[in-house]
C-alpha cells in the first residue's frame, strides 16, 4: 500500500496513541465530577485546549473542543445567524467551500437568509476585493476555507480578514486541511472563528476545534449542561481531546522539517508524472497551496478508472466525502476546468510516512496504468529520456 490520500484522513500518530491510553483505562472519570478522578480527567482536557491554543497562536479560553471540521463548521455558520439576526441575514462564502460550509448556507437561504457565494479564479483563488464589494449592511458573517480540500490552493485569508474587520463583519476560516501543514496564527490571520479536524492533522476521527475570538457572544449550537463554558454541551470527549492536543504538539513541533520534505517529494511525483505524460494538468496555484497537495488531470482517460487500475495506491479523484461521484467536482466547476480535463483529475496527497522510494514507485506505477488505458500511442519514455527514475533515497 501507498497511502497518498492524506486530504481525506491521516493515520493516528503513535505518540497520538500513547498520549490517549491512561484516558481510555485509569484516567476515565467524568470532567464534571469534583472527586480526584474527574479532577484528573479534566486536567487533561485543560492541558489539550492549552496545546491546541498554542498551534492557533491563541488564548486556551478560546477553543472549544467540537466532533469535529463540520460540527464547528456548522456551529459558527447556524448561530452566527441565530445570534445576529436582527442586524442581518446575509452571509458570504465562495462557490469552493467543503459542504460543510456550503450545505449549512443553504440550508439558512430556506430559512429566509441570502447567501452570496463568491467565484475563483483558474487557480481556484478568491480575489480579496470581490469579498469587498460583496459586503452589505446586513452582511453578518464571511466564511472563507483556509486552503481548499481538493487542489490545495491557498485563499488570501488575512487579506479578506482585514477587510471584513474594516467593515464590522465577523469572519469564519475553514482550516480543516490547513492546520498542521502551514502555519495558522487566528492573530495573523484576521478571523474570528477557524475550525480544526482533528483527522487531518494525525489525531482520531470524532473529535475538532472552534477558536472563537474572546468577546464574541454567540448562543450555543447544542444546548445542555452547559460544559465548554457554555458554549457546547454534551459530556466532553476527553480521550480524543487530549489526542488532538498530542498531534498539535506534534504539528507544532515538526511542521519546519516536514513542510520542506513533505513539499520536495511533491514536487518529485509532479516531476516524473510530468516527464512521461507533458499534457499533464495541473490543477490548483501552482504556488499558493499546501505543501503536500498535488492534484492532476491525466488527459484523455478518467481519473476514477485510472486509480481503479493501480489499486496499491490509494488516492482519490476529489474530496472523500463524494469520491463515489462520477461527476466532476463542484471545485474544478468552479475554476472553469473544462470536463474532459476535470473528468481525468486525480488528488495524490503526502504525508509524514511517505518515501522517497514510494513516491517513484507510485509515479511509475501511474504512468504505466495511464499508457495502458489510454488509446493512443504512448508519446515519450523512460528510455527515450536516457534514464530511468532517480535513484532512490529515503
Amino acid at each position: 500500500m501507498i497511502y497518498l490520500d492524506h486530504n481525506a484522513t491521516t493515520p493516528i500518530a503513535p505518540e497520538v496513541v500513547k498520549a490517549m491510553i491512561p484516558y481510555m483505562e485509569e484516567k476515565f472519570g467524568n470532567p464534571s465530577s469534583a472527586y480526584p478522578l474527574g479532577v484528573e480527567a479534566k486536567e487533561g482536557l485543560e492541558t489539550a485546549r492549552s496545546q491546541v491554543a498554542s498551534l492557533l497562536k491563541c488564548s486556551p479560553e478560546e477553543i472549544v473542543f467540537t466532533s469535529g471540521g463540520t460540527e464547528s463548521n456548522n456551529m459558527v455558520i447556524k448561530s452566527v445567524a441565530y445570534t445576529y439576526r436582527e442586524k442581518g441575514r446575509h452571509i458570504i462564502t465562495t462557490a469552493i467551500e467543503h459542504p460543510a460550509v456550503i450545505n449549512p448556507c443553504l440550508f439558512l437561504m430556506n430559512q429566509g437568509y441570502e447567501v452570496t457565494f463568491g467565484q475563483v479564479d483558474s487557480a481556484g483563488r478568491v480575489d480579496p476585493e470581490d469579498i469587498r464589494r460583496a459586503i452589505r449592511k446586513d452582511t453578518i458573517l464571511i466564511s472563507v476555507m483556509h486552503a481548499n480540500n481538493e487542489t490545495g490552493t491557498v485563499q488570501p485569508i488575512c487579506e479578506i480578514g482585514a477587510i471584513a474587520r474594516e467593515a464590522g463583519v465577523l469572519f469564519h476560516t475553514d482550516a480543516a486541511q490547513s492546520v498542521g501543514k502551514i502555519p495558522t496564527d487566528v492573530y495573523e490571520l484576521n478571523v474570528d472563528f477557524l475550525s480544526v479536524a482533528g483527522h487531518k492533522v494525525y489525531a482520531p476521527k470524532g473529535i475538532g476545534a472552534l477558536y472563537i475570538r474572546k468577546n464574541i457572544d454567540l448562543e450555543p449550537f447544542m444546548h445542555g449542561a452547559g460544559q465548554e463554558s457554555g458554549r457546547r454541551a454534551g459530556t466532553e470527549n476527553v480521550i480524543f481531546a487530549v489526542g488532538l492536543g498530542a498531534a498539535c504538539v506534534l504539528a507544532q513541533n515538526m511542521m519546519d522539517t516536514n513542510t520542506g520534505k513533505i513539499q520536495e517529494m511533491r514536487d518529485l511525483l509532479h516531476k516524473l508524472l510530468l516527464n512521461e505524460i507533458p499534457e499533464l494538468v495541473l490543477n490548483g496555484h501552482p504556488e499558493k497551496r499546501l505543501p503536500n497537495t498535488l492534484n492532476v488531470s491525466f488527459p484523455g482517460v478518467s481519473g476514477r478508472r485510472l486509480l481503479q487500475a493501480v489499486p496499491g495506491i490509494y488516492a482519490s479523484t476529489g474530496a472523500a466525502c463524494h469520491d463515489q461521484s462520477e461527476l466532476i467536482s463542484h471545485v474544478l466547476t468552479a475554476m472553469n476546468v473544462p470536463r474532459e480535463v476535470g473528468e481525468g483529475a486525480v488528488r495524490l496527497t503526502l504525508g509524514r510516512e511517505n518515501t522517497r522510494t514510494q513516491i517513484e514507485t507510485a509515479a511509475e506505477q501511474l504512468i504505466s496504468a495511464y499508457f495502458r488505458i489510454l488509446p493512443l500511442p504512448r508519446k515519450r519514455a523512460s528510455s527515450d529520456l536516457g534514464h530511468g527514475f532517480p535513484p532512490s533515497r529515503e
